[in-house]
């Protein structure tokens, strides 16, 4: 499923098949992600894309051939990170997420919306066992981004979730079985979603904006909402962060000082690393970790991406060539 420009819809188009360079996987697909953020890429939220593109960065492939590490018939999943320079002072200081060169699976570099893909082998992960493809696609995006998220978040107990799809639902049972309680924002009046994440080991769900009942130890803004940053700022103790974890967000309101004041942190999350990566996907098989996704065929690629907008997934979805 190809764009060829920014606020029009995917088509299918035959391409030739691809080649692996040197250092490069040739994948069958088996199973890609829908991400928002390849909603941003469609609605132009995010500038320049490689035009005309294949979206799609949570890949889980079938090795064909190429590389060394892996071999033909192995199961690999390719994130949003598809390559860095290595050279740079963030490349060698193990802050490859922040690499100036870098380029981005379904960004820059051809993704997962189609029935072939190649990928620079350094950035392919062994998927666990234990999962379908479709359940193990939302990990390679959803689940790391939300992985670093978390991190980030230092050692909170109190942990809210605003937004609470694909990363959320993921992220809030990694939280749990840390021991943490997860306080879910969502839409007001969201009861199905506020009821899903209860189901998932939430301690409260309801408005985002309102906010809980209790003062919390950090807040992980997954809604590219701006709105929620001063929301979350007004939610959290003193000393307490918030952590926005979405690649675009609409603009932040200003707010009073006061919100700021008292040593709390407001901070981004940028890319992940191949670190988070390995850490993630051990971490999301010893939880276990089980995503909830909805499964489209390929070429309802625009029909995912619509519900997407909308807000009426659960948890995540996928495509299957």
């Amino acid at each position: 499923m190809m764009l060829d420009a920014p606020h029009t819809s995917l088509r299918l188009r035959e391409l030739p098949e691809p080649a692996p360079g040197e250092g490069q996987l040739l994948l069958r697909v088996r199973a890609c992600g829908v991400c928002r953020t390849d909603l941003h890429i469609v609605d132009g939220e995010l500038p320049q894309p490689k035009l005309p593109l294949v979206l799609g960065h949570q890949i889980v492939g079938e090795v064909v051939s190429g590389g060394s590490r892996f071999k033909p018939g192995d199961r690999v999943g390719i994130p949003w990170l598809g390559w860095t320079c290595g050279e740079c002072r963030f490349c060698l200081s193990g802050a490859e997420n922040l690499c100036d060169r870098a380029l981005f699976t379904g960004y820059e570099l051809d993704g997962g919306y189609a029935e072939l893909a190649v990928a620079d082998e350094r950035y392919s992960f062994a998927v666990p066992d234990g999962y379908d493809d479709e359940q193990a696609a939302p990990l390679l995006c959803a689940g790391l981004i939300g992985y670093r998220s978390l991190r980030l978040a230092g050692d909170a107990v109190r942990l809210g979730l605003y937004g609470f799809g694909a990363s959320a639902h993921i992220i809030c049972q990694v939280a749990v079985a840390q021991g943490r309680q997860v306080f879910a924002g969502t839409r007001a009046g969201d009861a199905e979603t506020q009821t899903f994440a209860r189901s998932l080991g939430a301690a409260w769900a309801g408005d985002a904006i309102s906010g809980p009942p209790e003062e919390l130890d950090a807040v992980i803004v997954f809604a590219p909402a701006g709105e929620l940053v001063p929301a979350a700022l007004g939610h959290v103790r003193k000393g307490g962060s918030v952590v926005c974890a979405g690649i675009h967000m609409s603009d932040i309101p200003s707010f009073p000082y006061e919100l700021l004041w008292g040593e709390r942190v407001v901070r981004s999350v940028a890319n992940l690393t191949r670190a988070d990566g390995d850490e993630f996907l051990a971490l999301a098989a010893a939880v276990p970790v089980c995503t909830e996704v909805e499964i489209f065929p390929l070429e309802a690629a625009n029909e995912a991406l619509d519900r997407l907008r909308r807000g009426a997934l659960r948890g995540a979805a996928a495509l299957v060539p």
